[in-house]
């Protein structure tokens, strides 16, 4: 199984962006929980969003109102948008999907 991550880039405070993660090595992700977390330098990786089958979905409280994760097991994708985003958003940003991680895409946002 392969997670490719894209979308990541540097932003100012109040702008957007989508991540995409690309999911590759199963016949079928439909049963399967995907997500994203998150890692800023010197801090602990925290969860941004999940999304379980039947569109379960948990978001961190950081960013719950501002980002919006959704699911297209067709084309086993996940995407999370990311609205009004903030500084402290800054940090690398992993793709998951149960068990297995993503290599992680930068998500750099100034003031």
């Amino acid at each position: 199984v392969q997670l490719q991550a894209s979308g990541g880039g540097s932003v100012h405070t109040g702008g957007s962006l989508k991540l995409s993660c690309a999911a590759s090595g199963l016949s079928s992700i439909s049963d399967l929980v995907m997500g994203w977390y998150r890692q800023a330098p010197g801090s602990q990786r925290e969860l941004v969003a999940v999304a379980g089958a039947g569109n379960r979905i948990i978001y961190g409280d950081s960013v719950k109102g501002r980002f919006t994760i959704t699911r297209d097991d067709a084309k086993a994708m996940s995407y999370l948008q990311m609205n009004d985003l903030k500084p402290e958003d800054t940090a690398v940003y992993y793709c998951v999907m149960e068990s297995w991680w993503g290599q992680g895409t930068l998500v750099t946002v100034s003031s």
